[in-house]
This record gives structure tokens, C-alpha cells and sequence, in this order.
């Protein structure tokens, strides 16, 4: 029976090969193209952010019309309406008449997304309804005094 002594300078374990090892290699460059991969697949799949395209004044009303259904939170807070979309678009404004009176909109940036606030000089009260029209997005923000 043979032991594990050394005879003649031979033992059971064979020596270490001197090649560079290139299996972890392989799978870093692996693991390396699976995420770019992946991360170009989940770029042509994510959604174009919804955008505002523009706001239209009607009698008692303002229609806002986006790109896309955004999403909305609206509250009536001391007379004044605000609207909170998840959409992108530049800061606008503007005036229009309810009942004889001036009333003030405007639409400006946020870090939530565009903030419509709607103002006049006596406590307002609205509603919003949305509906798809013609490829787009409208909402109209029906408007009356308290």
C-alpha cells in the first residue's frame, strides 16, 4: 500500500498549472453583457413621460390637455382648486371671467410634477372629469363660486 510520503520527489498532488485562470473572467464578462442587455430592454420599455401640451379657457372651465393620462391628485384648500399631475411641461398662466369676476390660473414646476392652482377674489369650488379625446388627454376643471 502506498503512503503519502514523498519518493523520489513525486507525491499524489499534482501541481499547480501555471495558465491564468480564465473561467472568472468569463462569467464577469457574462454577468457584464446580461446587464447592459438588460438595461437597454428596460429602456425601450419604459413609458415617455406624459406632457402637457396646453391649457384652453372655457366659459366656467378650463380644459388642460396632456399628451397621456397622467396621474392626479386635485384639492379644493381655502377657496383656492389645486391639481397635481405627474407630467412635465413648462410654467404657464393666465386669467379668464366666472360670473363677472377675474379668476387667475397658473401652472407651474414642482418636485411632484406640474401644480395647477386656480384663484379668485371669492372661495372657489370645482370638479375634474377626464376623458381620451382625439389621441390626447383632456381634463376639464369645471369651476363656481362657494
Amino acid at each position: 500500500m502506498h503512503g503519502s510520503e514523498r519518493k523520489d520527489g513525486h507525491d499524489s498532488t499534482p501541481e499547480e498549472d501555471p495558465r491564468p485562470k480564465l473561467w472568472p473572467r468569463v462569467l464577469g464578462s457574462l454577468a457584464i453583457v446580461g446587464l447592459m442587455v438588460g438595461m437597454m430592454i428596460g429602456r425601450l420599455t419604459t413609458p415617455e413621460p406624459v406632457q402637457l401640451q396646453h391649457v384652453e379657457v372655457l366659459p366656467g372651465a378650463l380644459a388642460v390637455w396632456f399628451s397621456d393620462e397622467p396621474k392626479l391628485h386635485g384639492e379644493m384648500v381655502d377657496g383656492t382648486v389645486g391639481l397635481l399631475f405627474d407630467a412635465q411641461g413648462k410654467a404657464q398662466n393666465g386669467q379668464f371671467t366666472l360670473n363677472g369676476k377675474e379668476v387667475n390660473w397658473r401652472v407651474r414646476r414642482t418636485d411632484g410634477g406640474l401644480l395647477l392652482t386656480v384663484v379668485a377674489a371669492r372661495a372657489l369650488q370645482g370638479d375634474w372629469v377626464g376623458a381620451p379625446q382625439d389621441g390626447r388627454w383632456r381634463l376639464q376643471v369645471n369651476l363656481r363660486e362657494q
